[in-house]
């Protein structure tokens, strides 16, 4: 099966998980990075060391009990890990009804999405994913490429993000606008932040940057390295 690649805005939405194993801890862990409001967590067995952990923040409402059907109301996005393929068909077939987002770990072709491997450098997200058809492959290309994109890229997207909306307040040309971006990006900054050579990525700057905001290069890289 192709999927559409997509990045989900989970921010401030109602989430559910239904089983606290290996699997469904991992899919906890990463949704917590993206910020949802709530997520309510169930599982029958006693919560483990880890799961007592992540349950303290604020957003985590661990419950032990067995899901029941109004669980999915208001719910944005579910994630459905149990060892029962019976309750994960079940909730399948709740949330194909009321158009949920949900992800059954046993039953891909049951799920309207699935979660790829991922790798994150601050605002830099890439995902890997085979279809579903080999998850063992996609962890092994995602440790690969966490060799190549180390946390200097990180530094570099903060960088842009931070001269971005200051070069569009200087009201210039969409085509000159560009063209700085695109020399920005080409230009040897990144490799100059994985060096950890601060003065040399202020020199760069000075050099390309529009003359109204060189004296604002400090600020601009405070913090990066």
């Amino acid at each position: 099966m192709t999927y559409y690649p997509i990045f989900l805005k989970v921010k401030n939405r109602k989430c559910l998980l239904v089983g606290a194993g290996s699997v469904g801890l991992r899919k906890l862990k990463s949704i917590l990075e993206c910020g949802p409001a709530q997520i309510t967590v169930l599982d029958t067995a006693d919560p483990g060391d880890e799961m007592l952990e992540i349950s303290r923040d604020q957003r985590v409402i661990f419950e032990q009990r067995p899901f029941k059907d109004s669980d999915l109301d208001d719910v944005f996005i579910a994630f459905a890990c149990t060892n029962n393929t019976e309750l994960n068909r079940r909730i399948t077939d709740l949330c194909a009804e009321k158009n949920i987002l949900c992800n059954i770990a046993d039953f891909p072709e049951g799920s309207n999405f699935i979660v790829p491997s991922v790798i994150r450098q601050g605002d830099l997200t890439l995902a890997v994913s085979s279809g579903g058809c080999t998850p063992a492959f996609t962890k092994k290309i995602r440790r690969e490429l966490q060799d190549i994109f180390g946390p200097h890229y990180a530094a570099f997207i903060t960088l842009m993000g931070r001269i971005r909306p200051q070069v569009l307040d200087l009201g210039k040309e969409t085509s000159h606008n560009t063209a700085l971006f695109r020399q920005l990006v080409a230009s040897p900054i990144l490799n100059e932040l994985e060096a950890g050579n601060v003065d040399r990525v202020k020199e760069i700057l000075a050099r390309t940057l529009p003359h109204e905001l060189v004296p604002r290069i400090p600020e601009l890289i405070d913090d990066l390295i």
